[in-house]
């Protein structure tokens, strides 16, 4: 890293401008060389004070709720698709207000709300049917859309053409942090079980998952899959990644607190697993640290830990050239996406601090929060 945070308080997340645009200019150049158009998928990336940029580059965003939805509506102003498992009666008045693409979940869903779409007269919202093709490549079934029993997308066999009429869009979600020759395969699916509805549709969104501007990605498969599904049915391609985006654009700086020795040295940390990177246990996954290595690969290995009640708060081994002390910084990578969206105040814990970094202003702290952040939520 080549920021000097010295000054920067402990904990935050910054992201770094320059790797952020760097992600816009490649998903740019995935819509200028197909058409496509890619949006930012709210859940995995919602600091809004990088809506404008992101403007720049992308056709909008996809809200999983009414309030990403709002927050894409007037943050950026572009395009704002939603889908949602179940959409709440008493909510769907404001997400008409602010959506012009909404995807159900289901025929039912679709027939409720349906005459509520065609009464809009102020603009034009197209409304889409998510698909369940039911092949998926995702080992973790936590975060598999296809597992056996899943509520998300209508099966084959549940599919009703008949009730079709008003639906301009299929849409389909199976990929978790995976390269273009999934979606490849994928596609080979979706064509076979549900081509012949495609070919009546006006657009087909790919979902999210696809890790685009991941080192190894292969975006030239992509392409030919984009191009296949233009060529064959004629339909406008949507792609929302949240993940590839603001994948390694982001970093939560840390301190260490204290030192304890319980059959090995643990180092305590002013952050937390379970309160600034929940997928690490969720996932789970091992943050990669600046200067720090896999354990016994360097000199001095602690376990790094949170600062909570909770026995699993560890975030795992490092080790290190020299010890750890109180006062130390350590910065923890590719920590923009699934992050602030996710975090929590549990125990009271406070949340770290927002960052940005670019050439022109150096780090700008955006958002710091406090007590009132905590208790206001809880009454």
């Amino acid at each position: 890293m080549d920021i000097d945070i010295s000054a920067l308080p402990t904990p935050s997340y910054i992201v770094d401008e320059r790797l952020f645009l760097r992600n816009l200019e490649l998903l740019h150049s995935v819509q200028q060389r197909t058409g496509c158009n890619i949006l930012l998928a709210l859940k995995g990336f919602s600091m809004h004070s990088l809506f404008p940029l992101v403007g720049n580059y992308l056709k909008g965003v996809t809200a999983s709720s009414l309030f990403e939805a709002r927050l894409g509506y007037e943050e950026m102003g572009k395009e704002v698709h939603i889908y949602a498992p179940a959409y709440v009666e008493g909510e769907f008045d404001q997400i008409l207000s602010n959506c012009d693409h909404i995807t159900f979940n289901s025929f039912d869903q679709w027939n409720r709300f349906k005459d509520k779409v065609k009464n809009v007269k102020t603009k034009k919202i197209s409304c889409g049917i998510r698909i369940n093709p039911e092949y998926s490549e995702i080992e973790t079934p936590i975060y598999d859309p296809c597992y056996q029993y899943s509520r998300l997308g209508v099966t084959l066999s549940n599919f009703r053409p008949e009730e079709l009429d008003g639906i301009e869009g299929l849409h389909f979600h199976t990929m978790c942090e995976q390269n273009s020759d999934t979606l490849a395969r994928t596609i080979q699916v979706v064509d076979q079980k549900f081509g012949e509805y495609i070919k009546t549709m006006k657009w087909l969104n790919l979902g999210g998952g696809h890790h685009i501007t991941r080192p190894d990605y292969d975006i030239e498969t992509l392409v030919r899959s984009i191009t296949f599904l233009q060529d064959k049915y004629g339909v406008d391609i949507y792609l929302e990644p949240g993940e590839a985006v603001a994948l390694n654009t982001g970093f939560l700086v840390a301190e260490v607190l204290d030192i304890v020795d319980n059959g090995m040295e643990i180092a305590i940390l002013n952050t937390s697993a379970a309160c600034h990177m929940p997928d690490v246990l969720e996932m789970p996954y091992r943050p990669n640290i600046i200067d720090a290595g896999k354990p016994n690969e360097y000199a001095n290995t602690y376990r790094l830990g949170g600062l909570t009640c909770l026995a699993g708060d560890i975030i795992g081994d490092y080790s290190f050239k020299q010890p750890l002390k109180p006062g130390d910084r350590l910065v923890f990578c590719d920590m923009a996406h699934y992050t602030m969206v996710k975090n929590n105040m549990f125990n009271g814990v406070n949340l770290p601090s927002i960052a940005l970094f670019n050439e022109a202003e150096g780090i700008k702290v955006i958002r710091q929060f406090g007590y009132e952040d905590f208790k206001t939520r809880l009454s």
